[in-house]
């Protein structure tokens, strides 16, 4: 238990509170990897949202006082972060991805794929941007790649699916948030079955369930909070990887682009499928495990793909 008397008495500034935090938060042991990745961020992180103020304050800012009960609801959310290993951002019910806030809560997974990088990129080289039309964010969660994907093509109407009853709550919160009501369509569909027949995508980006069940018996606490079902994909990670794989060919527009994150199960897929030349992205800003295929690509292997998933 945090001794939040001494901490009132002692802490006055910004600064004080987060250093405190990140000792603490050190002390306890605890994992990040839900939007920071060491204890001195995940603790400004806490305390500048408590604070409502933005991610990126000045300078000065950080020797500015801290009232009481702001101390105190500081110290209350440090508490939960320790005694409850919760991400931060389900303390705060805020993710950020490609550099802009969405609601999130347990409901979902905190966003954090790489796959942000290729949004802000315009998904070049392989993309016209002015000639995409139609996305599909497949498994969608909290609706961010698909939201960042209308707000990259501005002309694009995209689907926003999801397995989940509950993600498709959260992603529809998001949506409106952003006024994308009219582009942006959170369906509920299992990979492919549930979307609109015959629609066809000029990209298809999927970041579905990969994570294999020797990673999911060693998940540390802070990411037990998630739901399994969107993380846990079989002994081998490709469960829904395979399906994706399969039903791509008869999705994807010609001059489309598939992109698909499979994080830690990368070696998988290229023993699975050794004879398909994925292109596998790399990220100024780190990150690794996704895919690309073309839709020449997808169209040339569809046979291999297919009967990976008969399997």
């Amino acid at each position: 238990m945090l001794d939040t008397r001494e901490a009132l008495e002692q802490l006055h500034t910004l600064h004080d509170y987060v250093r405190w935090g990140a000792s603490r938060f050190r002390e306890a042991g605890l994992v990040y990897g839900h939007g920071t990745d060491n204890a001195l961020d995940e603790a400004a992180a806490l305390v500048l949202h408590t604070l409502h103020l933005s991610p990126t304050i000045p300078e000065p800012y950080w020797q500015a006082r801290v009232t009481r009960s702001e101390g105190e609801a500081i110290l209350a959310r440090m508490q939960r972060r320790i005694d409850e290993r919760l991400p931060v951002p389900y303390l705060t019910h805020e993710g950020w991805f490609a550099g802009l806030p969405f609601y999130v809560d347990a409901r979902v997974l905190v966003p954090r794929s790489p796959i942000a990088e290729l949004v802000d990129n315009g998904f070049a080289p392989w993309l016209d941007p002015d000639a995409v039309e139609r996305v599909l964010d497949l498994g969608t969660g909290s609706g961010c790649i698909a939201i960042t994907c209308a707000l990259t093509f501005d002309h694009a109407e995209v689907d926003a699916s999801d397995v989940s009853a509950d993600a498709l709550e959260v992603a529809r919160i998001n949506v409106a948030r952003y006024g994308l009501e009219r582009r942006v369509h959170p369906v509920r569909a299992d990979v492919f079955e549930g979307l609109p027949a015959e629609r066809r995508y000029d990209l298809i980006v999927a970041n579905p369930p990969y994570v294999d069940a020797a990673d999911m018996d060693r998940l540390p606490p802070e990411y037990r909070h998630e739901p399994s079902e969107g993380l846990a994909a079989g002994d081998d990670g490709l469960d829904v990887v395979r399906r994706v794989l399969a039903g791509a060919p008869e999705r994807l527009a010609e001059g489309g682009l598939l992109v698909v994150e499979v994080g830690n199960s990368a070696p998988a897929v290229e023993a699975a499928w050794p004879q398909v030349p994925f292109t596998w992205l790399e990220f100024e800003r780190g990150g690794h495990g996704v895919l690309a295929l073309t839709s020449a690509e997808v169209t040339a292997y569809a046979a291999a793909f297919r009967a990976a998933s008969d399997t």
